[in-house]
């Protein structure tokens, strides 16, 4: 793979003295630019939003069309920059693309990742569910609008029928992903649900307990606060990803 293939899987260059790096996969519909509030580093981890095929810069490229071949893609993608502890981070659809790279990269690549967050998803080897799964395109449309919104635009009209297509695509392959049984992997599953999240409870994510080693996090927001990456979840990761966390020691009294 040439520099240039590698290069377009990310939103921007790495940075060579980052002890670690935090990959951050797309929501459905949507490319590496939703994680523009995110910061460029949590602590010493590199922040690198994940640009997939057919969406924003790489838009002319077709769409898997399966998680099995998007993993298959963006761990040969990904690869060159694992060279130091990484962790994948997605939200809803983005954890599956996220979840099966992480398992493509063990099972093909021997390189496991440290730590995989998965948030607001049901385990793979359940029934997708997700009421955005079974809209039809005239609500999505609205649903859409209402992201686009929460990002902090506006979708121009002359790109509508592309980001509905797109998110038509990203939703039929979601429903078409299913494991036929848990599968035990070598990195450290954080399941992070939120409390006020009406879209996948955070109760419906205790199936990724089967997964291996595995971490609970219950944080305060709805479905979309992970977009403004809340020092909560800031917190968990660096817990996760720091190669040399500040222990607080709590003040002694009397």
């Amino acid at each position: 793979m040439t520099g240039f293939e590698a290069r377009k899987w990310l939103f921007r260059e790495p940075s060579d003295d980052a002890p670690a790096r935090l990959f951050c996969f797309p929501y459905s519909g949507t490319g590496a630019s939703m994680y523009r509030s995110w910061p460029r580093r949590i602590g010493p981890v590199e922040v690198l939003p994940v640009q997939l095929a057919a969406r924003e810069n790489r838009l002319a490229e077709d769409h898997p069309g399966t998680y099995e071949q998007l993993a298959q893609d963006a761990a040969r993608g990904l690869l060159p920059y694992l060279d130091r502890p990484a962790g994948f981070f997605g939200h809803c659809g983005g954890a599956l693309s996220a979840f099966a790279t992480a398992l493509e990269l063990e099972q093909v690549h021997d390189q496991p990742v440290k730590a995989l967050f998965l948030s607001s998803q049901v385990p793979a080897h359940e029934k997708p569910f997700g009421r955005w799964l079974w809209l039809p395109r005239e609500e999505l449309d609205g649903e859409l609008d209402a992201l686009a919104r929460r990002l902090g635009g506006e979708i121009e009209p002359d790109f509508k029928e592309m980001a509905l297509d797109l998110l038509e695509e990203d939703l039929a392959t979601q429903r078409r992903y299913r494991l036929d049984e848990p599968v035990t992997l070598r990195c450290t599953v954080h399941g992070i649900g939120w409390a006020g999240d009406v879209e996948i409870r955070p109760d419906q994510m205790r199936g990724w307990d089967a997964y291996g080693t595995h971490r609970h996090a219950l944080l305060d927001g709805d479905h979309y606060t992970f977009l403004d990456a809340p020092q909560s979840l800031q917190d968990v990761i660096a817990a996760a990803l720091d190669p040399h966390p500040v222990v607080r020691r709590s003040r002694r009294t009397g």
